[in-house]
């Protein structure tokens, strides 16, 4: 049997015979052969490696995310290279060097501060990176892209506050320059809107995406004159932290004050109170974005990459949201 049968019968089995592949196989057996990754990929200029670019991996939020990539990957017989923080001037410099030195096949981004410019310089030639972007998107970049609505769960988000009777909503946005930030706050602007609900700008906070900044949404809140009867978060992180400095200063939630977050994290429902808020669907999220990439990387004519994958996230109503109740009717506070 040649040594080029034998190649094929390990790489595409299905190119040969029945036969073929068992003498292969059992030989394998027998000598205990395993396969040179490295060195295969070094003849066919491919690592058959996805590079994963995230803007904070410490952010529980991607967990989950990566969890379903890599599943995706390796059932595609793809490992994954996972980078953090790429944002910055010299972003585009090092996201090239990992496909300079052949490290990986394809980029799927999940950071939306990259500079468009640089993205377009790699997937443009001689480079020509295949390019997925998952989470967040850059306005105008012409890249496949997998997301949530963020715009329109946010407006469900509030809507759910809405109709609880508040006419007094508040939110605590996330970090500026932030696509999701910008979204999400959009959102909380078009529910009150369309309620015909004034939107009072000393009652939107600034924050971030962890809880340290919730905590100081929380001083912020407690400094204001006259205080909304609600919250929507930018995310549940922040909305945790929000709700621990709320504590601190002896108001209850949801008798003070209902809040709503966003993501429905892992620890949302065992929180207390535990969270009202919206679920993204991280799996599918990470799941179809690696699917999609890898398709993109191996040109699969029977597989079609959509352009844009808009998925829904879903209100999850918990604990911390209850119906409007003006402070001379609402409960004692229990010592």
């Amino acid at each position: 049997m040649s040594t080029a049968t034998v190649s094929r019968a390990l790489s595409s089995p299905d190119r040969v015979s029945e036969d073929t592949r068992a003498r292969v196989f059992r030989a394998v057996e027998q000598t205990g052969y395993t396969l040179n990754q490295a060195a295969r990929s070094l003849r066919q200029r491919n690592s058959r490696t996805i590079l994963v670019a995230l803007p904070d991996i410490g952010n529980t939020f991607f967990s989950v995310v990566l969890d379903a990539i890599e599943r995706e990957a390796v059932l595609r017989g793809y490992s994954v290279l996972v980078a953090n923080r790429f944002a910055g001037h010299d972003s585009g410099r090092r996201l090239h060097e990992y496909f300079l030195s052949n490290r990986a096949d394809g980029l799927l981004l999940l950071d939306g501060s990259v500079p468009l410019e640089s993205l377009l310089a790699l997937a443009a030639p001689p480079a020509g990176v295949p390019l997925i972007m998952a989470c967040e998107d850059i306005a105008c970049a012409p890249f496949h892209s997998v997301r949530t609505d963020n715009e329109f769960a946010a407006e469900v988000a509030t809507r759910h506050l809405i109709g609880l009777g508040h006419r007094g909503i508040g939110h605590i946005r996330g970090p500026d320059g932030n696509v999701l930030t910008e979204e999400r706050e959009a959102g909380y602007r078009r529910a009150l809107t369309a309620a015909g609900i004034a939107i009072r700008p000393e009652w939107i906070l600034p924050a971030g995406f962890d809880m340290q900044q919730g905590l100081a949404a929380a001083e912020r809140y407690m400094a204001l004159s006259s205080r909304p009867s609600a919250m929507f978060a930018a995310n549940d992180e922040t909305a945790i932290g929000f709700l621990s400095g709320l504590r601190q200063h002896g108001l209850d939630c949801p008798r003070d004050v209902s809040v709503v977050g966003f993501d429905d994290l892992a620890f949302a429902a065992h929180f207390w109170p535990p969270l009202t808020t919206m679920r993204q669907p991280r799996e599918a999220l990470g799941r179809i974005a690696a699917e999609a990439l890898i398709d993109l990387i191996e040109g699969e004519p029977r597989r079609r990459v959509p352009r844009h994958t808009v998925l829904s996230s879903e209100l999850i109503i918990r604990g911390s949201t209850r119906a409007f109740a003006p402070a001379s009717q609402r409960p004692a506070p229990v010592v």
